[in-house]
């Protein structure tokens, strides 16, 4: 709620958002279920889609599955995405990932350490258009300046209406 409660601020006062992702991934029992945590990250969600000011995104370690996506990437607006080469971006995480489609191996750490290299690293997030530019670390700081820069005139035309419908 603080979240969405905080991107819904900087979209009314023209502030542009940048997220630093290191997420290893949700893994919500019972006690968040029950807790509300589908319809609190509904409202994270729907907050970052809604909002029209200048977003971007940096990957500096681990970016995992949906709480990957609740980061703003891509799919939910981001106008650039960063990740830096050590980077991990994939559906989820390599031991559990390696577990599923390495069923019948022994040897699963080699296994891991295999997905790792081939799935998850922010080379291959950007082959496939998840990742805008892999910049080394002591790069982040002009590459968000350059962004904020070309994303200055960020104008979006949307449809007119009146409010959204904000999950509860």
């Amino acid at each position: 709620d603080k979240s969405s409660r905080f991107i819904r601020f900087c979209d009314a006062f023209n502030i542009p958002i940048v997220n630093f992702v290191d997420v290893p991934g949700f893994l919500p029992g019972t006690n968040q279920e029950w807790g509300g945590i589908i319809r609190h990250g509904a409202k994270m969600l729907y907050a970052y889609s809604e909002a029209t000011v200048p977003k971007i995104t940096v990957i500096t370690r681990k970016a995992y599955g949906g709480s990957y996506l609740a980061m703003c990437s891509q799919d939910l607006g981001a106008d650039q995405v960063y990740a830096w080469p050590t980077s991990e971006i994939a559906v989820m995480g390599p031991a559990g990932a390696a577990n599923i489609i390495f069923k019948k191996d022994e040897d699963k750490d080699a296994k891991t350490a295999k997905y790792v290299e081939e799935f998850a690293t922010p080379y291959k997030a950007a082959e496939r258009g998840f990742v805008d530019v892999v910049i080394e670390p002591k790069q982040t700081r002009p590459a968000i300046i350059n962004a904020l820069a070309m994303l200055a005139s960020k104008r979006e035309n949307r449809a007119p209406k009146k409010h959204g419908n904000i999950p509860l």
